[in-house]
């Protein structure tokens, strides 16, 4: 069974940092694009980053972009998702999520297997 697990949300002040990681059982991460997404409470869920699972080329949303790092652990099946300069716009439910596009970032990014999600809020 597949199964996706998040972890590394809490409390940080604004320009602090976190790093989220998503590990997995049942699948070799590796091989997969892996994107991470994000609700916020009253909107939508979107996607913030994701990560090929051929040549491992990233890709972010613009609010994102220079601030966050989507990167994989290869050894340890493990894909992260670093986190700088955080503002309370950020503040969200961040989960991991394979995408139905296989192993490359094909957009819309569509989740297919999710994690349960970690919380993140930003605030002084």
């Amino acid at each position: 069974q597949v199964q996706l697990v998040d972890s590394g949300g809490g409390l940080v002040q604004p320009g602090g940092s976190l790093r989220l990681s998503c590990a997995a059982s049942g699948i070799t991460l590796n091989y997969y694009a892996v994107a991470w997404f994000r609700q916020a409470p009253g909107k939508q869920r979107e996607g913030v980053a994701c990560i090929n699972g051929y040549n491992d080329n990233t890709d972010y949303r613009d609010s994102v972009t220079g601030r966050f790092t989507i990167s994989r652990d290869k050894a340890k099946n493990l894909v992260y998702l670093q986190m700088d300069s955080l503002k309370p716009e950020d503040t969200a439910l961040y989960s991991c999520a394979t995408l139905e596009s296989g192993n490359y970032c094909g957009k819309p990014w569509r989740g297919s297997t999710w994690g349960q999600g970690t919380q993140v809020v930003v605030s002084s």
